[in-house]
């Protein structure tokens, strides 16, 4: 198993309207390509940033292919469209996780 992390730093100003974002499209979006069995969102608690809240959003993939078929085909797109909703307001990172 593959865990694809995404962890978004999002400016508090916007918080509320980018997580309902990221429930109805964003995530939707991604699960769509097919290439992820199941997702997980979560808050981080142990933030002590004063402007931004951040958030892990966990897509896992039965193999490797999978997250390179979604990197190369699929993930430009939905970062664009991300970059152009949320214009400056947000960081992310992402990390790649195999169970050992």
């Amino acid at each position: 198993m593959i865990l694809y992390n995404v962890t978004v730093a999002i400016d508090k100003k916007v918080e509320k309207e980018w997580v309902k974002w990221m429930k109805d499209i964003h995530i939707p979006e991604v699960l769509a390509t097919n290439q992820f069995l199941d997702h997980k969102f979560f808050k981080v608690l142990n933030t002590d940033d004063p402007e931004s809240s951040s958030y892990s959003i966990q897509y896992f993939a039965e193999h490797m292919n999978n997250v390179q078929m979604y990197l190369s085909m699929f993930a430009p797109e939905l970062q664009q469209k991300h970059h152009l909703q949320f214009p400056n307001q947000f960081a992310a990172f992402r990390t790649l996780l195999e169970t050992v």
